[in-house]
């Protein structure tokens, strides 16, 4: 399953978050640095509004959403490319995740401790991020050391990867992520096997105090987090970690009605989870019966056979054709049947590409 790693500076709500995201209390939150030592994982399930309306159409209880894996990671310091804190253990296990939340404090309470003496979105961001460049810029100088000795010995690939590293190592040097480099999609691909610690897509959580959530667009720490983000044309998303891990006791009807007195239409877990999902390249299709209601996780632009897979391999191996009706179409017309009765129902081949919300049924023969 892929991760999506929790990351920031002590202090600013990860764990806070974490407990909100996983829907339990897990992950110790403490005022004061170190407070997460081991990384806290967690499997969640994905918000998806369509799989209720789907269960009553084919009249079954039960409903099983997708789910996506997070991991609260301890607080990076100033350092910590060097060792310094926990920064050792802090980038091993980022380096284990698929993407990054890194949270940002964008509220003020001189009862919590900041650890760099006072509360700056876009310092703290440039600090993590400085931090992560140099670990990986340590790894691309090793790495072009290799590389030359290859090239100078004619090997072909060495070569495209001293040019490569030629496009990423001044953003490196710069204190940049590896990210923002000018590479194609095909010099993206061939990076992202480096494991490069800056290529990793990133979400910025602006954790905010429950006032500010009316508006986030007044709080000026809010304001720089946003600039910042539009800049790297990374996603923000405003969360109030505290109030999203008290709501965590209310049962659904009353959570939703307090988002409702609070002007919110959902929550900012929700938000985040969904965004996620989103950014890890992941995407779900439906299967419907009696039996359940299930969203099955798949990457976008997986092909019919290999979805088939992800419910049992004999199903990917017996391939014959999928059924296929859109979500909307069979909501619309109220059953497989009356979909089916209006040509809305269609058979795919192997080479078909799977479509977010597609409702399955697999024809095999093993």
């Amino acid at each position: 399953m892929l991760q999506a790693g929790i990351v920031g500076l002590p202090n600013v709500g990860k764990s806070t978050l974490f407990n909100a995201l996983t829907a339990q209390e897990t992950a110790l939150a403490a005022n004061y640095p170190f407070a997460t030592i081991e990384p806290n994982v967690g499997v969640v399930a994905v918000p998806d509004e369509r799989l209720e309306p789907l269960a009553k159409v084919v009249k079954t209880d039960v409903i099983v959403p997708a789910t996506v894996e997070f991991v609260d990671i301890a607080g990076l310091v100033r350092g910590a490319s060097k060792g310094e804190g926990l920064g050792n253990q802090f980038l091993a296990n980022i380096r284990e995740t698929d993407a990054v939340i890194q949270v940002v404090r964008c509220f003020e309470d001189e009862n919590i401790i900041h650890v760099e003496g006072s509360v700056h979105p876009v310092r703290d961001i440039e600090t993590i991020q400085i931090e992560l460049a140099l670990a990986d810029l340590a790894s691309a100088e090793k790495r072009r050391d290799k590389a030359t000795r290859a090239a100078k010995a004619g090997d072909k690939d060495a070569k495209i990867e001293l040019e490569l590293l030629d496009k990423i190592q001044p953003k490196l040097e710069e204190g940049l992520p590896a990210r923002s480099a000018d590479l194609s999609d095909d010099e993206r691909a061939i990076v992202k096997g480096w494991f490069f610690l800056t290529t990793k897509p990133t979400i910025y959580a602006a954790n905010v105090d429950e006032e500010t959530l009316a508006d986030p667009g007044a709080n000026a720490h809010v304001q720089t987090v946003t600039a910042h983000g539009a800049a790297e044309k990374a996603e923000v998303v405003v969360i109030c970690a505290k109030l999203e891990a008290e709501l965590v006791a209310l049962d659904p009807a009353e959570r939703s009605e307090y988002l409702k007195d609070l002007g919110l239409a959902s929550s900012g877990v929700d938000k985040m989870i969904k965004s996620a999902y989103k950014m890890l390249g992941l995407m779900s299709f439906l299967t419907a019966g009696e039996k359940e209601v299930r969203a099955w996780t798949i990457p976008v632009g997986t092909k019919a056979p290999k979805a088939a897979g992800t419910i049992h391999t004999d199903i990917e191996r017996g391939f014959i054709r999928a059924e296929i009706i859109s979500y909307h179409d069979l909501i619309t017309c109220g059953s497989r049947k009356a979909a089916s009765e209006k040509g809305l129902a269609r058979l795919e081949g192997k080479e078909y590409v799977m479509q977010d919300g597609d409702v399955v049924d697999f024809r095999f023969n093993v």
